[in-house]
């Protein structure tokens, strides 16, 4: 039961998120007028298997954290275990990784060059989220294993000789 009460709420949580973004990278669409460049009608197709993948990426490391960590995505229901399965294997911050290219998918399907550039600056925000707060708090809750964990996996480029 407590499996299932988990993964409702990271789908909920993971739901909110996405539509969140969405919401305000939909809002830089306005600033396109500006650029005064469009996106050639075939990025569709690559914009939508980034968003599927990033999708894929996104839903597949959320339910790591609820099978593995036995906790949720959420900060204030964060896994209980330290999560080093899955995609966790090759780098510490997929889930973050699945968004970026969730939302570049996005914004090619859009065709808004302001929508593709809003993910960069997403991820420098998100960049700053992880060092000054996500990393010293895990290296508080998990200590050791964390440490080492980090000395092992690299923090947004994946390595796959683990």
């Amino acid at each position: 039961m407590k499996l299932f009460f988990n993964s409702f709420k990271t789908l909920l949580f993971g739901s909110g998120i996405i539509y969140f973004w969405s919401l305000i990278s939909v809002q830089f669409k306005s600033f396109d007028k500006y650029l005064n460049i469009t996106i050639p009608g075939w990025f569709y197709i690559p914009g939508i298997i980034l968003l599927a993948a990033g999708g894929i990426i996104a839903f597949t490391t959320a339910m790591t954290f609820v099978i593995s960590g036995k906790g949720t995505p959420a900060p204030f229901d964060s896994p209980k275990e330290f999560v080093s399965a899955g995609l966790y294997r090759y780098v510490r911050n997929p889930m973050y990784i699945g968004g970026f290219f969730l939302f570049e998918g996005f914004a090619l399907i859009n065709f808004s060059l302001s929508m593709v550039i809003f993910p960069l600056l997403w991820l420098i925000v998100v960049h700053l989220f992880v060092v000054l707060y996500e990393e010293k708090t895990l290296e508080k809750k998990f200590g050791s294993s964390y440490l080492h964990y980090r000395q092992k996996v690299r923090r947004w480029l994946p390595k796959f000789n683990n």
